[in-house]
C-alpha cells in the first residue's frame, strides 16, 4: 500500500512539473484557457495572400469615368467621293482632270468615325474639325444607346475644332476643369471610340504642356499625354481624376497609325473660348496683320547685327493688309507688340490672334540698325480652307 501511495505521489509531481514547464514556455496557452475575460494577442505571422491583397490601398477612377462617360458621344460621318477605276497619273493636275472624265472614276460613299463631347444640355457637342470635314451627313450615338442626326453649327479649321447640335432631351453636359491648371504628371483619362470598337477609357499622365510646331494646326498649344489615343478617339474627352474635362483629344504621333504613347489634346480653356464664339456667331474671329513672320536664327541675328535672336523678321507683307498700310516692310524685325516682347513666330501669331479687329497697336521694330515704333490697326484674319 505504501508503495502505491509513493507511486501516486511521484506521478502527481511529474504532472505538476509538466504543467509548470508548459505554462512557462506557452503563457498564451494558459491565458487562452481563462475564458472570455482574456485579451486577444496580435499575431505576428504573415497573413495569407488574399488578406495581404485586401490590405493594399484601393485606387479606382470609376467615379470619374462614370461622371464623364454620359457626356462623350460617338460621331459617324459619311460623304460621296470620286475614286479611280484605273490607275491615274501622279501629276496632281492630270489626276484631277482624269477624275472628272467619264469612265475614269466612280462615286463612292465613304464613312468616318470619331468622338465628341456634350458641352451644353441644350444639345451642343464639341469635336474636332477633321472628324466632320466635308461630311454630307453626321450622326452621333450616345452612351445610353440613343442615336440621332447632328447638324454643323460652325467650325474653326485653324484650331481643328467644330461644334455640332442635336435635338435630344435629358443630355448630360461635361464639367470643365475651370481655371485649374493642368500640371505635368497629373493622371488623365482619355474617353472615346477608338477604331469604332465602342466607348473606351485609357489612362496615362500629362507628359508635357504647350507643345507646338507639330504641323497639325495653325494655332497649336497642345497637352501631351501618354494615355492611349487611337484613330476614332479624335474629338473625345481627356478628363482628370475628378471627371472634369481638361482637353479635347486631337492627334497622335505615330508611324503606323497606332498609339505609341504620344497623344495631343487641345486644352479645355482654349476649346471653351472657341466653342463660345462658334455658338454665338458660327465662326471664330481672330486678329491679323497681313504679314508672314519668320523666326530669327543665330545666322540671321549675326547678319542683322543683333545681340540676341528674339523677335521675328517680316518675310512677306500683303500690300493692302493692315501691316502694309501701316508702312511695315519686308526685312523689318518686330521686337514688341504694345510693349510685350515677341520671341518667335508662334508667340507672334498668338499675340495678334488674341487682339480684337480694329484695335490700334504699337509695334516696336528694328530697321536698318535703328529701333522705332509704328502704329497699326489690327484686321480680321481671312478664313482659310484646308486643302
Amino acid at each position: 500500500m505504501r508503495r502505491l501511495w509513493l507511486l501516486f505521489a511521484q506521478t502527481v509531481t511529474v504532472c505538476l512539473g509538466i504543467l509548470f514547464i508548459v505554462a512557462t514556455l506557452r503563457p498564451d496557452w494558459l491565458h487562452s484557457a481563462r475564458g472570455p475575460a482574456s485579451q486577444p494577442v496580435a499575431s505576428t505571422a504573415a497573413p495569407a495572400a488574399g488578406g495581404a491583397a485586401a490590405e493594399l490601398p484601393y485606387v479606382s477612377y470609376a467615379a470619374a469615368v462614370a461622371l464623364a462617360t454620359p457626356s462623350v458621344v460617338n460621331v459617324y460621318t459619311s460623304k460621296q467621293v470620286r475614286v479611280p477605276v484605273v490607275p491615274l497619273p501622279n501629276d496632281p493636275q492630270l489626276n484631277r482632270l482624269f477624275r472628272e472624265l467619264p469612265g475614269f472614276s466612280r462615286r463612292k460613299q465613304t464613312t468616318n468615325l470619331g468622338s465628341g463631347v456634350i458641352v451644353r444640355a441644350d444639345g451642343y457637342i464639341l469635336t474636332n474639325y477633321h472628324v466632320i470635314e466635308s461630311a454630307e451627313a453626321i450622326e452621333v450615338a450616345l452612351s445610353d444607346g440613343r442615336q440621332t442626326k447632328a447638324k454643323l453649327v460652325g467650325a474653326d479649321p485653324d484650331s481643328d475644332l467644330a461644334v455640332l447640335k442635336v435635338d435630344l432631351p435629358h443630355l448630360t453636359p461635361i464639367m470643365f476643369n475651370g481655371d485649374r491648371q493642368v500640371k505635368v504628371g497629373d493622371v488623365v483619362l482619355a474617353i472615346g471610340n477608338p477604331f469604332g470598337v465602342g466607348q473606351t477609357t485609357t489612362m496615362g499622365i500629362v507628359s508635357a504642356l504647350g507643345r507646338n510646331r507639330l504641323g497639325i494646326n495653325i494655332y497649336e498649344n497642345f497637352i501631351q499625354t501618354d494615355a492611349a489615343i487611337n484613330p476614332g478617339n479624335s474629338g473625345g474627352a481627356l478628363i482628370d481624376t475628378q471627371g472634369h474635362l481638361v482637353g479635347i483629344n486631337t492627334a497622335i504621333y505615330s508611324e503606323n497609325g497606332g498609339s505609341l504613347g504620344i497623344g495631343f489634346a487641345i486644352p479645355s480653356q482654349a476649346a471653351h473660348k472657341i466653342m463660345e464664339q462658334i455658338i454665338a456667331t458660327g465662326s471664330v474671329t481672330r486678329g491679323w496683320l497681313g504679314i508672314e513672320p519668320q523666326d530669327i536664327t543665330p545666322d540671321l541675328a549675326h547678319a542683322f547685327g543683333l545681340s540676341r535672336d528674339d523677335g521675328v523678321i517680316v518675310a512677306t507683307v500683303l500690300r493692302n493688309g493692315p501691316a502694309g498700310r501701316a508702312g511695315i516692310r519686308v526685312g523689318d524685325i518686330i521686337l514688341k507688340i504694345d510693349g510685350q516682347e515677341v520671341y518667335d513666330t508662334i508667340g507672334f501669331l498668338n499675340q495678334i490672334a488674341r487682339l480684337p479687329p480694329g484695335h490700334e497697336i504699337t509695334l516696336t521694330i528694328r530697321r536698318g540698325g535703328r529701333t522705332m515704333e509704328m502704329s497699326a490697326k489690327v484686321g480680321i484674319r481671312p478664313r482659310i480652307s484646308r486643302p
